[in-house]
């Protein structure tokens, strides 16, 4: 049994993360903000089930509060630090407020760590940082120095700073760089929520680009999957950051995603096409040879079946609202 503390515990994957580590006997201490970007209540339905189990303990606090965070590690506690600001839109409009919360956020459980001793840390990053230049299927040793969001450019700050820190503390750190996660409970601002919702009440589309742009969607079972991997990883990990990438290996185009959410949902949307927006690259594409030869990731839930299973999650997630 281990000792976790998981931030941004109320989000959508760090709520089933809990639930994993819960499941397999660890001890599991959640920390969240409660940050506004989107309503408390999403995210206090998110730890229902958490908060019924044995050995989980819940915290509402701020990543940037060192000294609380620092109370609440021992030197053999874990951390999983999944909280951040997230959107790459948003992110056009508040760059402090990312930097804020994603770089310098990122350093206040560093030195969390450092005060109580503990070394060993599982940091959820993102795909965004390869940007646009990077060769698909991006492989963790790209150099990842363009970034085109703020949002992309907050990550990949977070995986420098630890870069920079690790071996002054001792630090061994699996950087997670997630792929597009998607199912139940996802983030209502993100695509396949948001076109889901807005499809259900007979709303139209906006939908940017040409439709050809595709992501490398990731259904939240396996990018849970290989966070328990990166986390137990850090057990026989040597000092240092090592990136791995958590992905579904397969980029789906944003023409295919609405097919696929219209076929799963029985429903035609009514589409508007408008021009890309800053920040938004063309491509996501994940090389995983690392991630399975090191962690054994290998995603399982294919594409279709991931939005079949989310749409059953949000149509009885929101006719439980009425």
């Amino acid at each position: 049994m281990s000792r976790i503390l998981v931030t941004g515990a109320a989000g959508f994957i760090a709520s089933h993360l809990a639930e994993a580590l819960l499941a397999r006997g660890d001890e599991v201490i959640g920390l969240d903000s409660f940050d506004p970007f989107y309503p408390r209540s999403f995210k206090e339905r998110n730890l229902e089930v958490a908060r019924k189990l044995p050995g989980y303990r819940f915290v509402e606090g701020d990543i940037l509060d060192t000294d609380l965070v620092a109370c609440l590690l021992t030197a053999d506690t874990i951390v999983c630090h999944l909280a951040a600001k997230a959107g790459v839109r948003p992110s056009i409009q508040d760059p402090v407020g990312y930097a804020r919360v994603n770089l310098t956020g990122t350093a206040a459980i560093a030195e969390a760590m450092r005060r109580a001793g503990a070394t060993r840390l599982a940091f959820g990053s993102s795909s965004s940082v390869y940007g646009d230049a990077t060769p698909a299927p991006f492989r963790e040793d790209a150099p990842a120095l363009t970034p085109v969001s703020p949002y992309a450019a907050s990550k990949r700050a977070a995986e420098l700073h630890l870069i920079a820190v690790a071996p002054l503390q001792g630090l061994k750190v699996a950087a997670l760089r997630y792929f597009t996660v998607f199912g139940p409970r996802q983030r209502p601002d993100l695509a396949i929520h948001l076109f889901a919702r807005r499809m259900l009440t007979g709303e139209g589309l906006s939908l940017f680009g040409d439709g050809t742009q595709a992501r490398d969607y990731t259904f939240a079972s396996d990018i849970v999957a290989g966070t328990l991997a990166g986390i137990d990883w850090t057990a026989r990990a040597p000092v240092g950051v090592e990136c791995f990438n958590l992905g579904g290996s397969r980029p789906v185009s944003l023409r295919e995603l609405v097919a696929e959410l219209s076929r799963a949902l029985g429903i035609v949307p009514r589409v508007e096409w408008l021009p890309k927006q800053p920040g938004d690259v063309e491509l996501t594409s994940a090389d995983l040879t690392k991630s399975r030869a090191t962690l054994g990731f290998m995603p399982r839930v294919e594409f279709a079946d991931g939005i079949a299973r989310f749409v059953e999650w949000c149509r009885a997630f929101y006719a439980s609202q009425h």
